[in-house]
């Protein structure tokens, strides 16, 4: 995993303040959830700062078994703020400095040598679906909808396709990316998409019964499987690639008439 923070920085880790992050460790369970509410929980900057902080603790103490992500809010998360990559970012309290290495949250997440459990009882949206791909067990509320729209926007879900790519077949992928249609749970697992949807009373049960299951195996055994995972997918050329294209891609003409006409709630006028 990339050293994005050093060992004395990490030792103060619940010294330090976390503005779009809540964190709790209980003992061999470490859990973050997503707390930019009021933005639907749009990838800020400076969380993915915060990400790249908790995700290297994580990785760093051998106490931690299993890594678990929630988000509060009826919105789990809306993907990457709009605002932020047009330059405006929002201010912060956060107390988590800023690494030498650019955060790449597809690299970053598949770094972590430990397994991990998304809890998804909000709708999902664009690029948090990263979350959903990079984790290593996805259980979600069945009655929620998913949808990439970001061609309806002017861009196109690059990096999002491509870690998508190792569990819904490209083909039904692609056509998703170019139409940006709305999907319910239960295809959603079908898809691969999530691992399972079950009634929103049955979540907790079957979070508890996963992170059970995997307590009980070997860490050891668990940590180098995933890191020879890892390098077979070699996620980091490809993301550099993918970010190199959404790059290209949002400065486009499109892309900026995609952007404003989302925010001016009205239909697109494409050239």
């Amino acid at each position: 995993m990339t050293n994005y923070y050093t060992d004395e920085q990490l030792v103060k880790f619940h010294e330090e303040k976390f503005s779009f992050l809540d964190i709790q460790e209980t003992k061999d369970v470490l859990e973050i959830k997503l707390n930019r509410t009021a933005k639907k929980n749009a990838i800020h900057p400076q969380m993915l700062n915060e990400l790249a902080f908790a995700l290297q603790y994580t990785q760093n103490n051998k106490q931690i078994r299993v890594l678990v992500l929630r988000a509060n809010g009826d919105v789990f998360c809306s993907g990457s703020d709009l605002s932020a990559m047009q330059g405006k970012v929002d201010p912060h309290d956060s107390s988590i400095e800023k690494p030498k290495k650019e955060v790449l949250l597809v690299n970053l997440w598949t770094g972590l040598s430990k397994p991990s459990l998304a809890i998804v009882e909000g709708n999902v949206y664009a690029g948090g679906y990263l979350f959903l791909a990079c984790c290593t067990y996805v259980i979600a509320d069945k009655s929620l909808k998913f949808s990439l729209p970001e061609t309806k926007r002017g861009i196109f879900p690059m990096q999002v396709m491509g870690v998508l790519m190792r569990f819904i077949n490209p083909r039904v992928l692609l056509d998703w990316c170019i139409r940006g249609y709305e999907i319910d749970g239960q295809k959603a697992e079908e898809w691969g998409l999530i691992s399972k949807a079950v009634d929103k009373t049955e979540i907790e049960s079957v979070a508890k019964n996963w992170i059970k299951q995997v307590k009980a195996n070997s860490p050891t055994a668990i940590s180098l499987g995933m890191e020879a995972y890892r390098n077979i997918l070699d996620d980091e050329k490809n993301q550099e690639y993918l970010k190199s294209m959404l790059e290209r891609v949002k400065k486009t003409s499109d892309a900026t008439e995609g952007l404003k006409a989302f925010k001016e709630k009205r239909a697109p006028k494409w050239e």
